[in-house]
């Protein structure tokens, strides 16, 4: 138990501080930083494939993309395989945004991790938490439904 709320804990204040500092320094949430970054790293995604990264709902997941869109930060296309689903990329705009939120936030975060961390638990600490997430997300686990 302790486990489990030192970890979602830790999460949450992490979050919400690096989503407080973006939204004064860049007008964006942490939520919307995430996002950007991800159509960044992969071009051209479809709606599902976002949602399964971040273990999230379809629904949520487009009305986020939704708020990008109408933003100017994304756009939206028909994906011309699928006529069911659309395709999601990085405006020149959004790029511009993430580039400029990413270094608030790695500054951010490190300011908030090293009092607690050295570099070499950090990636201790990293490999452990990513190696509990490929696993979870191996198997599914904890996938929202719809």
């Amino acid at each position: 138990m302790q486990l489990f709320d030192d970890l979602v804990r830790a999460e949450t204040r992490l979050y919400n501080a690096v989503s407080d500092t973006l939204r004064r320094e860049h007008g964006i949430v942490a939520t919307q930083y995430e996002f950007l970054c991800y159509f960044r790293d992969h071009p051209a995604s479809r709606i599902a494939d976002v949602a399964t990264n971040f273990a999230a709902g379809v629904g949520a997941i487009s009305k986020g993309v939704d708020r990008l869109a109408a933003r100017g930060w994304v756009d939206r296309r028909p994906n011309p395989t699928d006529g069911r689903s659309v395709l999601v990329s990085l405006t020149d705009t959004g790029a511009a945004i993430v580039a400029a939120a990413e270094v608030t936030f790695r500054r951010q975060l490190a300011e908030l991790v090293a009092p607690s961390l050295d570099d070499d638990q950090v990636k201790i600490v990293g490999a452990l938490l990513h190696t509990l997430r490929a696993r979870l997300g191996n198997d599914r686990l904890g996938m929202p439904v719809g």
